[in-house]
């Protein structure tokens, strides 16, 4: 029986190249979305993956949702915390709704998808906990103090993850992309897009595939001794 696979915000952009190349390796995979109806009913037509709606800024729903999947698929072995929004703003014109929004999904997200599922993890020896985090999380950006202030919070997460589930065999790492060439960013003026690729040794963006051939490789057992650790996916813009 294959491995069951969760991936949040996993019907649009990296992380729909991460499910799909999950269900490409093998695994029985479920992806979560928040609110597009028409894409993730799109997404599931397209990937035969099937998807489920929830807030993963909300813990009941989380732990519902979960509940809902394992019903479905079986006990979740691979989490991929990938669901994150921004609400950008210079900080003196950053409002607390604009901050705790950001907070709630990017980083109590990652608590609320991962906590519920993490005793089973432990119980059957087994798990992997994946987290998309950022380049922001990494050197800061203009503008974006509650979405680099989470991103950054999600690898303290991973590397205490990693110290506690170690023993049971649970991995925890994390990803930082530089920048991708998601609807998100194609859809940016172009100069912008050229100032953006300007700053990249690359020359180029990162392609969606390419984080998502790293998930596919921390989900592995090929990746057992690897925990605690950060793949910084971003052509060389940046190193820690």
């Amino acid at each position: 029986m294959s491995r069951v696979a969760l991936v949040t915000g996993g019907s649009r952009g990296i992380g729909a190249a991460i499910s799909t190349a999950l269900k490409d390796a093998g695994y029985s995979v479920a992806a979560t979305y928040a609110g597009n109806d028409e894409a993730a009913a799109k997404f599931t037509d397209e990937s035969g993956i099937k998807t489920y709606k929830w807030n993963v800024a909300d813990y009941d729903e989380s732990k519902a949702g979960l509940a809902q999947v394992e019903a479905d698929l079986g006990p979740i072995d691979i989490v991929v915390a990938n669901a994150g929004i921004t609400r950008d703003a210079p900080f003196h014109k950053m409002t607390p709704e604009q901050w705790h929004q950001v907070i709630d999904t990017n980083l109590t997200g990652v608590f609320n998808t991962v906590h519920p599922i993490w005793p089973g993890m432990r119980e059957r020896k087994f798990g992997r906990v994946i987290v998309i985090s950022s380049i922001n999380g990494q050197k800061g950006q203009f503008a974006q103090v509650n979405y680099a202030a989470t991103k950054a919070g999600d690898l303290g997460i991973i590397k205490s993850l990693a110290q506690e589930g170690a023993r049971a065999g649970i991995t925890a790492n994390a990803i930082c992309p530089g920048y991708i060439g998601t609807d998100m960013v194609m859809a940016v003026p172009e100069k912008v897009r050229e100032s953006i690729i300007a700053q990249i040794p690359a020359g180029r963006l990162g392609e969606p595939d390419e984080i998502a051939r790293c998930v596919v490789f921390l989900a592995s057992d090929d990746s057992g001794f690897i925990n605690g650790s950060t793949i910084s996916a971003n052509g060389a813009q940046f190193f820690v």
